[in-house]
């Protein structure tokens, strides 16, 4: 039964820990079913609109579930439009966050181009503050995090505990490969960024993010030459 009580941090935790088992080899759309159940409306969907996968999942459980899209400045403008896209074209309630200073105030205050001086700085200003205020009416969230992406993601459950945050995070493509994304892409009609077809396999912050080479993992792209590998939001 859809329900939207208020619980407490250690029944959050409880539940996250125990659908984490149980849901372990459950297809996507139960693991979101799960979610959408659960959370009634204090459950949403992230997307960095890398693609709209988990968001068109979500939205065949549950058209009009919000889907949260974090708009840092520093997008590419085929990131803006794919979300435009998205917004348009799927049953989704998109809602877009921004930072709380603009990228000409943020120079301002700590100088240009911060991202190459201090990338956790930035990312701390302009990802990981906004999301923790954007979700704050929010019990659970669900993200495209995938287990073959890297290393540091080779542990990601389906359904785990946001300690951080005090949230349910759910997973629910976690197991799936890049070929079973294309193959649901291409089955469904979902929409990608047009930058997936020109050599980048991973999508962030167009000051931050390069095209991979052959043989690199999918986040290689992401602050190549650092020992950057995670913006925070999910670390």
């Amino acid at each position: 039964m859809t329900t939207t009580e208020h619980r407490t941090a250690s029944a959050l935790q409880e539940l996250a820990e125990r659908a984490g088992r149980e849901l372990e080899d459950a297809p996507a759309l139960e693991i979101l079913r799960w979610g959408v159940e659960t959370f009634g409306a204090r459950f949403c969907v992230t997307s960095s609109m890398e693609d709209a996968v988990v968001a068109h999942l979500a939205a065949r459980v549950r058209p009009g579930v919000d889907v949260v899209f974090l708009d840092t400045g520093y997008h590419f403008p085929e990131t803006i439009g794919t979300r435009d896209a998205v917004g348009a074209v799927m049953d989704v309630n998109l809602i877009t966050l921004t930072p709380r200073q603009t990228v000409a105030e943020q120079d301002a205050e700590h100088g240009p181009r911060l991202h190459d001086r201090d990338p956790d700085l930035c990312c701390a200003l302009r990802k990981v503050a906004p999301l923790e205020a954007g979700l704050a009416g929010y019990d659970a969230w669900a993200t495209g995090l995938r287990r073959d992406e890297s290393p540091t993601r080779a542990g990601t459950p389906v359904v785990g505990w946001d300690a951080r945050r005090g949230k349910v995070k759910l997973s629910p493509i976690a197991r799936w490969t890049q070929e079973d994304v294309d193959a649901y892409v291409t089955e469904h009609g979902v929409l990608t960024n047009p930058l997936l077809m020109d050599g980048y396999a991973s999508v962030g912050c167009a000051p931050c993010t390069r095209r991979v080479r052959a043989g690199e993992d999918a986040r290689a792209g992401r602050w190549a030459g650092r020992g950057k590998t995670e913006c925070g939001l999910h670390g």
